[in-house]
């Protein structure tokens, strides 16, 4: 029995308490059902009567002892006790609470996947790094957030479209098609260029795929090392990501967003709806009526484009394709942006709550023996996505960047993620999915299977360790609906080092296979359905992070 069936038995009560006439009351709209601290509390715990008790004009205690005998009545409820103020702690039967062993492992890749946010058309754009240099190591962070957060979403039930923006017009692609023209002729880079080996690279490639670059006229070499420097640089960008696990649905183009006029109709859009006004020879939109700071320009007085506009124009042509929300992730250097873009919903006539979401992401530091690496041999000034996976592997990075809260600035301690020991927390987990994996083969080279599902007896599941080990198992799919809907896919991470330790000390505790010279019994089938369905919650969790799960460390 999951905490979702038990929340519905409850509910049942509830229900039977008001039809009969026991208590008068107003149905909640959630039933909160969560794990004690302490085991003696039972094996799940309820504040529904303090819920209830407003509405029903008694205290919570008095509202729960009515509830406690409708609970405890249901099958697969060994007891409902009533605890404190009104909390009602329920036991369940050794049978429903073992039985959820089966039901995982037939639900395999399933388990942990719901429909919570059926329906939900979300477009998830994260990364967006410019093609001027390599993806940071902060763009890495988002490179996992953001992927986490899609899978999360789509185990969830939403419908997400994976997005990246590519900057390719603009000041900075001006400016880095000048430093790559300057690299190949061997001169300084211009004072507000870029710099790093990786413009050489770049520079070099160019000439070899158009050798007569440096005798073009200075506007047509800048237009060539623009054209061929962005493609590259981008390629490239593309390649360490997916090297990363990240993925793709969409790159959109900010140069198309100009070419089909959508920047003219953003502005006419906007216009229309009263939101634009004239003052010293440029084009503005009255962002202050809907809480900005400021009112922005859209047309500057020489009659070029902000990127502002660009921004205008890309979340219209997100809405027009269908999605009902566009969230948005950005850096902390950003943070200033969401006001200005939640006005801007507004002047769409949409609704800033509903329709757009911003996500705003805090730095990250690469720390070796205590001091932070502040410098990458290829970039120059940046510590880069691949520098972070070339030091802690794929893994080590993607877990570590996602445990930690988006809004939190994190250290990434290089000694410790390529530790292997349980102190590194990716290794801890990796490790107690592997312990599984290697009863499962043990019993595979005895000839010692579990059996069918109809033969399973879960009632044989009642050492304290086996409990446990059930009871963090049902939480999986409520952990996963949680941090899909509040964005914050740490939490699974967190879920993982809580269950790998509760399977470490299971496995301590309960001997799954028999001594030799023994025979295998029912209890032995029994544990090898709980081992099988450790591994899979492991592994579902493990994938929904993008890490791997070994059979074998």
């Amino acid at each position: 029995m999951t905490p979702e069936d038990l929340a519905v038995v409850i509910s049942d009560g509830v229900h039977t308490a008001i039809r009969s006439g026991r208590i008068s009351a107003e149905v909640p709209g959630e039933i909160r059902v969560e794990r004690p601290r302490h085991r003696s509390h039972g094996d799940y715990s309820t504040n529904v009567a303090l819920q209830l008790a407003k509405s029903a004009g008694l205290p919570a205690r008095t509202v729960a002892e009515v509830l406690a005998p409708l609970v405890g009545a249901a099958a697969g409820v060994a007891k409902a006790d009533v605890a404190g103020p009104g909390f009602l702690n329920i036991t369940l039967e050794s049978a429903a609470i073992g039985a959820l062993a089966r039901d995982i492992v037939l639900a395999g890749d399933a388990y942990g996947r719901s429909d919570q946010l059926g329906g939900l058309r979300l477009n998830l754009e994260f990364v967006s790094a410019n093609p001027t240099g390599p993806v940071h190591i902060g763009g890495a962070r988002w490179a996992v957030v953001g992927d986490v957060l899609a899978r999360l979403l789509e185990a969830a039930g939403a419908d997400v479209s994976r997005e990246y923006y590519f900057n390719d017009a603009g000041g900075q692609i001006d400016r880095f098609a000048r430093s790559l023209l300057a690299t190949a002729q061997g001169s300084p880079a211009p004072e507000d260029g870029y710099s790093g080996a990786y413009l050489e690279e770049i520079a070099a490639t160019v000439l070899r795929r158009q050798p007569g670059a440096l005798e073009l006229a200075r506007t047509e070499a800048v237009a060539a090392f623009r054209t061929e420097g962005t493609a590259l640089m981008f390629d490239e960008i593309k390649t360490s990501l997916a090297a990363f696990g990240t993925h793709f649905d969409v790159y959109f183009n900010e140069k198309d967003l100009h070419d089909k006029g959508d920047l003219d109709a953003a502005v006419t859009r906007l216009r229309e709806g009263g939101h634009v006004f004239e003052e010293a020879g440029a084009v503005w939109l009255r962002t202050t009526d809907f809480g900005d700071d400021k009112d922005r320009v859209l047309v500057k007085s020489d009659g070029s484009w902000t990127y502002f506009t660009a921004d205008c124009a890309y979340y219209l042509n997100k809405r027009s394709r269908g999605f009902e929300r566009v969230v948005i992730m950005l850096g902390a250097d950003h943070a200033g942006y969401v006001g200005r873009m939640r006005a801007m919903a507004a002047c769409f006539g949409d609704d800033p709550d509903t329709h757009l979401e911003i996500l705003i992401g805090q730095l990250v530091n690469l720390v070796k023996d205590g001091a932070p690496v502040r410098m990458s041999k290829r970039a120059g000034t940046v510590v880069t996505l691949d520098d972070l996976v070339g030091a802690v592997g794929v893994d080590a990075a993607r877990y570590a960047l996602a445990r930690a809260g988006v809004d939190t600035m994190i250290d990434l301690d290089i000694d410790l993620l390529t530790r292997q020991s349980n102190d590194n927390p990716v290794h801890y987990v990796q490790y107690a999915h592997t312990r599984p994996c290697a009863v499962q083969r043990r019993a595979a080279e005895a000839g010692i299977g579990k059996g069918a599902p109809e033969d399973f007896d879960p009632s044989l599941l009642t050492h304290e360790r086996e409990a446990d080990l059930l009871g963090m198992l049902a939480e999986f799919p409520q952990i996963v609906a949680t941090a899909a809907t509040l964005r914050e896919p740490h939490r699974v991470a967190h879920y993982l080092e809580q269950l790998a330790g509760t399977y470490h000390r299971f496995y301590d505790a309960c001997r799954v296979l028999p001594r030799t010279g023994e025979d295998p019994d029912d209890r032995t089938r029994a544990r090898l359905w709980l081992t099988e369905a450790a591994r899979l919650v492991l592994r579902n969790g493990l994938q929904l992070l993008g890490v791997s799960a070994p059979e074998r460390m």
